[in-house]
């Protein structure tokens, strides 16, 4: 687990760096994305624990530069088929339908970045576990509250 240069929270990283890393970070900025997904696998693959309640970090954008930091308030598993819409909305991406938001991440996680960190023979499904993680701001990287 790294940490920031300025505090002792955790790195909080949204995709990989480069411009979708920067859109995601812009929108939790904006105040419009306040979810994300991953597949649990990627934990499991990690050997990471789950996001836990009430648990904070620090988002960095694309330079390393931590930018703000977000509080997790909810935390569930659920299966690729059934992600609602809520949260699909929530995500801040602009998606208006659950089948927009499965194309979008999908077109992720099967992008060779992703693929490369993945077990081998992983297979995307509607039983594939997703993490659907909930947060919010709770202040700048150098002055959290």
């Amino acid at each position: 687990m790294t940490t920031t240069p300025d505090a002792d929270l955790p790195t909080v990283e949204f995709a990989f760096p480069g411009p979708l890393r920067d859109q995601l970070v812009a929108a939790i900025v904006s105040g419009e994305k306040t979810s994300t997904s991953s597949l649990l696998v990627e934990y499991d693959a990690d050997d990471e624990e789950l996001p836990v309640v009430g648990s904070r970090g620090a988002v960095i954008d694309s330079a390393g530069r931590p930018v703000l930091v977000v509080e997790t308030t909810a935390v569930e598993v659920s299966r690729l088929a059934d992600v609602p819409l809520a949260h699909a909305v929530d995500e801040g991406e602009g998606y208006t339908t659950v089948a927009e938001w499965r194309t979008g991440h999908e077109e992720f996680w099967t992008s060779a970045e992703v693929v490369a960190e993945l077990p081998d023979g992983f297979r995307l499904d509607d039983d594939t576990e997703i993490v659907m993680e909930r947060f919010r701001v709770v202040g700048a990287a150098d002055r959290p509250a």
